[in-house]
């Protein structure tokens, strides 16, 4: 696919796009998703498993895994590595993506995506509402909880490998770090 300088891709030109290459659209522009490493997925996995569990248990909502496309807007296409949608929102979930901002995303860094995921996307799920980001960095064994503040996100608490993850948005659930990492 040949790319136009300066060109700004739609959601709709997005859905035209056919390879089988995953993409995002951030600010207009198609990004392409490279796969990600075996810590990534292993830690990605970890996470989905431990969170699942409890959200199943308590009935709190859905949660999701990447590749799933949230849709933010014609120009913000996201794909989160996990989010989670609450039970009261369920509507915002259609057959091919969620339409509007989770109220948890969590990113887990990569070599190549971690700029991006810090700024970026970090800004962007901040402006559509995201109730709750995490910012996993599998190479440093941290999970970094932020929550929306007056102007931009306020970090929570920063958590260890050795420690025990609690999330503002899901109280009750714990996660022991050990178990993820």
């Amino acid at each position: 696919m040949q790319e136009t300088p300066n060109k700004l891709y739609t959601y709709e030109d997005y859905l035209k796009i056919n390879d089988d290459n995953q993409y995002e659209l951030i600010g207009g522009e198609l990004i392409l998703v490279p796969s990600p490493r075996a810590t990534h997925q292993e830690v990605s996995t970890n996470l989905v498993y431990a969170i699942l569990d409890f959200i199943r248990k308590n009935k709190l909502g859905k949660l999701f895994h990447a590749p799933f496309d949230v849709v933010l807007s014609e120009t913000e296409k996201p794909q989160p590595d996990i989010l989670f949608i609450s039970a009261n929102r369920l509507d915002i979930i259609t057959e091919y993506n969620i339409k509007g901002a989770p109220d948890l995303v969590i990113e887990i860094l990569s070599p190549s995506t971690a700029s991006r995921d810090k700024v970026e996307k970090s800004r962007l799920y901040y402006k559509y509402g995201v109730k709750e980001y995490w910012i996993v960095d599998p190479d440093a064994k941290v999970v970094e909880v932020f929550t929306p503040g007056e102007k931009k996100w306020i970090l929570h608490e920063a958590y260890r490998n050795d420690e025990i993850l609690v999330s503002p948005l899901l109280p009750g659930l714990q996660i022991n770090l050990v178990d993820i990492f």
